[in-house]
């Protein structure tokens, strides 16, 4: 029986994310905690999150957990969601500047404002909420499959992430601006959108998760 846990440090859907876990693999062991042994134990790891960045990070530090997460992403298959994606890039602009955990280069970045849909040409509103597409970069990564190119995706965010190293990027999408929302390397995955609000297409990505030996 495989088993995954789910990092609980009070900021997210963990809950919705657990469930979404438990429905698409009903044989596993899902476990949302915030001690370290529980973590280390799992087979594999998700890494949720909403909210403000600098209010995760602080709080990963009061747990004693941000040492666990960087040991994590480069032990076992690993999913990051939303702020999890945020979390793992060097910087964010948001809180007057945070870092992260400077896994994936780059930058994450307010939303400008004047936004504009490039075929209507009608005002973005920020945040980035609802549907959109998601075009996959390489879409033989294991965590696509039988995920149909630029299949739409649940979103709620104010802030992108933005990386120039074109390897780790695994999906973008546009939105007034393209952005990277999903990124990979090796064994670890993250994606900008919830997909445990994103209906089939993103229960199909939990479900190719939970079968990922962390290998491209």
């Amino acid at each position: 029986m495989t088993s995954v846990a789910v990092i609980d440090y009070g900021m997210g859907n963990l809950r919705s994310v657990a469930k979404a876990l438990e429905r698409v693999a009903p044989r596993a062991r899902v476990t949302l905690s915030n001690d370290a042994a529980d973590l280390r134990r799992a087979e594999r790891v998700v890494f949720p999150g909403q909210g403000a960045i600098g209010d995760a990070m602080a709080e990963l530090r009061r747990l004693g957990l941000d040492d666990v997460v960087r040991e994590l992403i480069g032990t076992k298959p690993f999913l990051g969601i939303c702020l999890g994606l945020q979390a793992l890039l060097d910087h964010s602009e948001e809180d007057g500047g945070v870092d992260g955990f400077a896994t994936f280069p780059g930058t994450v970045r307010r939303f400008p404002g004047g936004l504009q849909d490039a075929d209507s040409g009608s005002r973005l509103k920020v945040p980035h909420m609802g549907w959109n597409q998601v075009h996959q970069s390489d879409p033989q990564h294991p965590l696509w499959q039988d995920i149909a190119q630029d299949s739409r995706f649940y979103f709620v965010h104010s802030y992108y992430a933005d990386t120039s190293l074109s390897s780790v990027v695994a999906g973008t999408t546009r939105y007034g601006v393209e952005f990277v929302s999903a990124a990979g390397r090796d064994n670890l995955f993250a994606v900008q959108f919830h997909p445990e609000k994103s209906q089939h297409a993103g229960l199909r990505l939990l479900e190719n998760f939970m079968r990922w030996d962390g290998q491209e």
